[in-house]
């Protein structure tokens, strides 16, 4: 099985990145099921139903968020009422919505997916680690293909992540940094890793957002505006390719194109 891992979608242009070239990905890559990071979305901070809606029938099975999912909210009500839309597992308990799904491929094989937030440098939840054996007990019987989003930002969270649960998972990918990192792996239990996916959306940017505003924050101190940039749209993402018998993972692969590729791919693949 193929799974595919898109990263940290960032406003409307990485919408329309996933818009313009998921289905070329997908079609290129024979992937079976696809994961979409989708927190920052909504103009760059949060979700909306209209836009969860519209990621989805682009071809993402499984929506994850992290940090910013109650950014915009709406949220709070949809995130509670769509299947397909996780939060991280180890919010307290009352917050809406679910940490973990057992989704379904088109033609009927389970893939386990767990959300997951870190603790440094973020927000004091619910130990990640104990929540992520929690989740798992779930997919017990159910399917061994299970995919974990390990939305957080330190390195050092990440990797200890990975190898607390090497051998009990196919894959751990990081997100929430927006930043690719090129540490792919395949760890000694047969669990793929990756310490962030990286970002989809605007790379001539500060992590997404206008560098203007970014500087005149960092430069003064005072609050300024964050909008989505624009310039240099790339696609950021991981391929898994798993043993459904075992759910080790057999292979994984760093994914990074621009518009003007993904166009060509298309082009390729309409000969």
């Amino acid at each position: 099985m193929n799974i595919l891992f898109i990263g940290d979608i960032f406003g409307r242009p990485g919408r329309d990145l996933v818009r313009r070239g998921l289905s070329v990905l997908v079609e290129r890559f024979e992937a079976d099921f696809v994961i979409a990071n989708v927190e920052n979305a909504a103009g760059g901070f949060g979700i909306t139903r209209e836009v969860c809606e519209a990621v989805a029938e682009c071809g993402v099975d499984v929506m994850t968020t992290g940090n910013h999912v109650w950014d915009k909210k709406e949220a709070l009500d949809y995130v509670a009422t769509e299947a397909r839309l996780l939060r991280p597992a180890n919010y307290p308990v009352g917050a809406p919505g679910r940490g973990s799904l057992l989704a379904r491929t088109t033609d009927g094989r389970g893939v386990g997916v767990i959300n997951l937030m870190g603790r440094v440098f973020m927000a004091a939840l619910d130990d990640p680690f104990a929540v992520a054996l929690r989740e798992l007990e779930s997919f017990a019987g159910r399917t061994r293909v299970i995919i974990v989003d390990f939305h957080a930002e330190a390195t050092s969270e990440k990797m200890a992540m990975g190898w607390h649960l090497d051998g009990k998972v196919t894959a751990v990918i990081g997100t929430h940094t927006h930043v690719q990192t090129a540490d792919e792996r395949l760890l000694p239990g047969g669990t793929a890793y990756l310490t962030d996916a990286g970002m989809t959306g605007p790379h001539d940017s500060i992590i997404g957002s206008q560098a203007e505003a970014v500087l005149a924050r960092f430069r003064t101190g005072l609050p300024s505006r964050f909008e989505p940039a624009t310039g240099n749209p790339r696609l950021h993402g991981a391929l898994i390719t798993t043993d459904e018998a075992t759910g080790r993972a057999t292979a994984i692969r760093r994914l990074a194109f621009s518009l003007d590729e993904l166009e060509a791919m298309r082009a390729e693949t309409r000969e």
